[in-house]
């Protein structure tokens, strides 16, 4: 099970040059087995609302959440704490500190391009990565 992060999906739903790797990420995973943070969720939004590709953004609820599997996951509240605790202790920003508080929480690898992952005492996986172990 999969925590994937909103570089990876930005990767693909913008085209950018590591797209195919993400896609056939995609393609070999089951949607029941990819969680999404709303965290992730709604920067990917505003991401795309920026670049004024809201289109696409309704194309990407309606693929993952409606025709597809994914869950949408969330830190409640009382969470929170361990996030800043992630912030101070690898020294991450608090979008990352929510990932990957979500990800040890929900016991679910994280799959993303980013590196500040790696000081971290889960790490993370690039859809290469997990490609090769299945």
């Amino acid at each position: 099970m999969y925590l994937v992060d909103t570089n990876i999906w930005l990767e693909r739903l913008l085209d950018q040059e590591r797209s195919s790797e993400v896609g056939r990420f995609f393609d070999s995973i089951p949607s029941s087995d990819i969680y999404l943070t709303d965290f992730g969720f709604h920067s990917i939004g505003v991401v795309l609302g920026k670049l004024n590709k809201l289109g696409a953004f309704v194309l990407f609820v309606r693929d993952l959440f409606v025709d597809g599997f994914v869950s949408l996951v969330r830190l409640e509240p009382r969470e929170m704490e361990k996030v800043v605790r992630a912030v101070e202790k690898f020294g991450l920003d608090f979008d990352d500190a929510y990932q990957y508080t979500a990800a040890e929480i929900y016991e679910l690898t994280l799959v993303s391009f980013d590196s500040d992952f790696d000081r971290t005492e889960r790490g993370r996986k690039t859809p290469s990565e997990i490609l090769t172990e299945i």
